[in-house]
């Protein structure tokens, strides 16, 4: 078992170039939000947009398009009563929020579907790992290399229940591999798990113990896979990031009082440090 140090992440993130424009940097789309719910879908499509990514498309119900609109005028809206292309993306992000009704199901198996046809990194998180678990033979329709972020209770959910942390991350460990997939198993000290490689992560604070911080973590991750990052990269990016950000947070604010909002917006403290810049 390694530790995700800065110096390794360093090593991973890749500076700016100045000759660059938004289409070197990927279109994300993501999948969250929900009635009574799109703050979440808010959340992380703020933290993907803090990460970097060139282009951000939410795929909203109709419902709820003035949310987003008028909260995060960045990002572009598809709303979710039209098909889309998924080849114009160059990764997805899918679960904040989202629902376990019969339309969330039935949109989660179009992507895998979708995914299928036409290859795009692909990132799993909340209602979708609910989902998941709810219709165990969408477990085979996982796309290899996809990442799935379950915090303890969803990953008990889907893989049966464990005694304590120790034991989840030993099935992690095996099921990253069964899956061919990489797991982001969320806690004190997170696991990023790939292919028998295992990492745990050294940010973070227990002020991240709030709604939102894990819709945070995927619009971060699901912005690394946009502009290119190999899956285990992005995640260990992200992960290490999130927590960094919550670290500079905590510095300013209490455990008690920060909210995701205040991390996100701290997020290019991150990068400033990490690049040297």
């Amino acid at each position: 078992m390694q530790t995700l140090t800065q110096n390794l992440i360093s090593d991973i993130l890749e500076p700016r170039r100045a000759d660059s424009h938004k289409g070197n940097y990927g279109h994300a789309l993501l999948v969250a939000g929900s009635a009574g719910k799109m703050g979440a879908a808010v959340i992380a499509a703020r933290a993907c947009l803090r990460s970097g990514v060139g282009l951000l498309t939410l795929f909203v119900n109709p419902s709820e398009r003035f949310i987003p609109q008028i909260s995060i005028p960045e990002a572009m809206l598809a709303l979710r009563e039209n098909d889309f292309n998924i080849s114009n993306f160059s990764a997805v992000g899918i679960g904040p929020a989202l629902g376990t009704d019969v339309s969330a199901k039935k949109l989660l198996n179009f992507i895998f579907k979708e995914i299928k046809k036409t290859p795009v990194p692909l990132l799993l998180d909340a209602d979708a790992l609910n989902l998941i678990s709810l219709n165990t033979s969408f477990l085979k329709k996982i796309p290899e290399n996809a990442i799935l972020t379950p915090h303890p209770k969803e990953f008990d959910r889907l893989f049966g229940a464990h005694i304590d942390t120790d034991a989840r991350i030993v099935t992690a460990i095996k099921k990253s591999e069964e899956l061919n997939c990489v797991i982001v198993l969320k806690g004190h000290q997170t696991l990023i798990t790939s292919n028998g490689i295992s990492f745990l992560n050294t940010t973070g604070n227990a002020g991240l113990a709030k709604g939102g911080s894990g819709d945070a973590l995927t619009g971060i991750i699901t912005a690394f896979l946009a502009q290119g990052y190999v899956p285990f990269d992005a995640a260990k990016l992200g992960v290490f990031i999130h927590g960094f950000a919550a670290d500079i947070t905590l510095s300013e604010q209490s455990m008690e009082s920060m909210l995701i909002t205040d991390v996100i917006e701290n997020l290019g403290k991150v990068f400033k440090i990490l690049l040297n810049v």
